[in-house]
């Protein structure tokens, strides 16, 4: 069946029984091409020296959605639709997540969520040549198409309140606030007992939260508490200091209907404030609100074969580091749980792997380095001036850890497979960002009502913003929209204008230097049309501002604000970050047969390669070249 022949002094064959991909999100070339220097990273260096090592150029922007999609699809970005986490509605100019979307005919019918990732993936393709595929957790995947195979959905999974990853902060603190992407629940511990509840989905007629009351019981004696919830029989224990099992819950939200959930907690201390940090509501792996794998039983499967499991795309809680829930050893210790889970996954369906396609993500080297960068830099203003030495080695400890997870999927590799390592982009600083809208503010192409300065009166959602007088506006990380005339729903350029309007955004961006220190902060402007060609390139941003390293987008600016001064010191601990001029992230790409000598690698490169390894043609829209061709 197979016909295995060898080329003439290659030592490859004309077709594989199998080819095996893992995925190792936002791994830095840089810092993996040092360690193996010194003689780190055993497996990884024995796949360097079996087939060949190499940089691989990502996509623009460089950016998980995108980069991942492009992988599976064997396209650029505008051939697949993804061009960022967000997008904007050209009716409200609100910004909107750009990976799914929810519709709903009418009130008496369940609402159906659609995945906006388009183009062919390798999996379609190879089932439609009836070869089955294991997919899991591959971004933009969600809700997953029917394949030949299994498939379990990654970054683009949302918590139960349809959220990136909400999670909940119970404290007897009056004077907390609410920090980014959470809900705050204060609480009085008096006599030892917590009398609340947990937050599940919203309720889609009145958008009001669907909750579910529990009580804690506090023992000061061993650090820990007793949770209760009214329809379990057993208390579920919690002890401080470490994160708890999962639990599942159940919130009810009609007559006779309820939607379960996975959840796990962190208490971090009964006094002399109470603090409970509960994680964002998982779907629950055995009845997802919405369909999360392929088949939809398999997500049921593996739990009966593995236990609960993280089902949400973006599973690290970075948010419950940033807004200082927990330190930077509990989030170390989130992120192994993660791991865990994803490594008993693997390997568990490396064991029945016997022909086709394996793909396996690891997203966390990508979290994990967003959040440890700032060690690296000591003069980083995350770090406030304190000491940087505890965690200046995480990411190295990390990869070591990834190298082993390499060694152990290596054992199922004969001569009939191809295996490939690679990730989708590297990581670079993020010390300063730019106020995008405002430098447009500045420069005369946005205009905001009743002469109010940029500040925090222009908050997120473009509150104050005059759109019959504006002609640009920024959204999402790095891309700048023109506020086109019957595209937009208040457009005042013409088609005609726009590209002279585009000429003039992209010379005075190219080359902007930060107004503090002189740096370059600013390499380039592109607009779409010279990056992306397809079907759904007019979907993309008219503009993609490309940072130097050091730069991105500020804070402010995602969301549609218009904050106050041009730059501004990043001093959340999200210190490192990968939005910037592809050309400084590339992701690195492994192969244990030898490619060297081609032209640059670049992502839409593996899709033909992987498709012609198992004898498959390319589909009809890839534009990358076989590898071993």
């Amino acid at each position: 069946m197979w016909n295995l022949k060898m080329m003439m002094g290659r030592g490859v064959v004309d077709k594989y029984r199998k080819v095996i991909v893992i995925g190792l999100d936002g791994m830095e070339p840089k810092i993996v091409e040092s360690m193996m220097q010194v003689g780190e990273l055993p497996n990884l260096s024995k796949l360097r020296q079996q087939g060949g090592y190499a940089r691989v150029n990502t996509t623009y922007p460089a950016q998980t959605p995108v980069a991942w999609s492009t992988f599976a699809t064997g396209t650029n970005p505008g051939g697949h639709g993804i061009f960022d986490f967000l997008s904007r509605d050209p009716q409200t100019y609100l910004p909107i997540l750009a990976l799914s979307r929810y519709e709903q005919k009418n009130p008496f019918v369940p609402a159906r969520v659609i995945n906006n990732r388009r183009g062919t993936a390798i999996w379609d393709v190879l089932t439609q040549s009836g070869i089955p595929s294991t997919v899991i957790r591959c971004p933009c995947t969600y809700p997953p198409d029917p394949i030949k195979g299994r498939l379990l959905a990654g970054v683009g999974v949302p918590d139960l309140r349809g959220s990136l990853g909400m999670g909940t902060f119970y404290t007897s603190d009056a004077n907390c606030t609410a920090g980014q992407s959470e809900k705050l629940v204060h609480v009085d511990p008096a006599g030892g007992i917590v009398a609340t509840h947990l937050i599940g989905p919203r309720n889609p007629k009145t958008r009001q939260d669907i909750t579910t009351p529990i009580t804690l019981q506090l023992n000061l004696a061993n650090s820990s508490a007793k949770l209760i919830v009214e329809d379990k029989a057993e208390p579920f224990q919690i002890q401080q200091g470490i994160w708890s099992d999962w639990l599942r819950v159940n919130f009810k939200t009609g007559l006779m209907q309820t939607v379960s959930g996975f959840v796990r907690f962190y208490l971090r201390q009964i006094e002399p404030e109470f603090e409970l940090y509960a994680s964002p509501i998982n779907f629950d792996p055995e009845a997802p609100l919405y369909p999360i794998s392929a088949p939809n039983e398999y997500s049921r499967e593996l739990f009966a074969r593995l236990g609960g499991y993280y089902t949400l795309g973006m599973a690290e809680d970075h948010d419950g580091l940033i807004n200082g829930r927990f330190d930077e050893s509990v989030y170390l210790q989130q992120c192994d749980l993660v791991i865990r889970d994803r490594r008993r996954m693997m390997l568990s369906e490396l064991d029945r792997f016997s022909e086709g396609f394996f793909f396996c993500l690891y997203d966390t080297p990508d979290r994990l380095a967003h959040m440890f960068w700032r060690f690296r830099e000591p003069g980083h203003p995350a770090n406030k001036g304190q000491p940087v030495d505890e965690y200046r080695l995480a990411i190295e400890d990390h990869y070591r850890v990834l190298d082993n997870i390499i060694g152990k999927a290596l054992k199922y590799v004969d001569d009939q497979t191809l295996f490939m390592v690679l990730s989708d982009h590297g990581m670079n600083s993020f010390s300063r960002g730019l106020n995008l809208n405002t430098w447009l503010y500045e420069n005369g192409f946005l205009a905001i009502k009743n002469n109010i300065r940029p500040g925090e009166e222009n908050g997120d959602f473009f509150p104050n913003v005059d759109w019959d007088r504006t002609q640009a506006y920024a959204l999402g990380l790095g891309g700048i929209f023109l506020n086109i005339r019957q595209r937009e729903a208040n457009g005042i350029v013409s088609i005609q204008d726009a590209p002279k309007l585009s000429q003039t955004i992209q010379l005075g961006l190219t080359g902007l230097r930060d107004t503090v220190n002189g740096s370059l902060a600013v390499n380039s402007v592109f607009h779409r049309d010279e990056l992306y060609q397809g079907p759904y390139t007019a979907e993309a941003p008219d503009l993609l501002v490309n940072f130097n390293a050091g730069y991105r987008v500020s804070w402010g600016t995602p969301l549609g604000g218009v904050p106050a001064g041009l730059f501004e010191d990043n001093t959340k601990r999200w210190g490192g970050d990968h939005v910037i001029d592809p050309a400084l992230v590339p992701g690195v790409f492994f192969m244990n047969q030898p490619f060297s000598g081609r032209k640059p690698i670049s992502l839409v490169d593996l899709a033909p390669t992987i498709l012609g390894s198992l004898g498959v043609g390319r589909g009809p829209a890839m534009q990358g070249e076989d590898l071993l061709r």
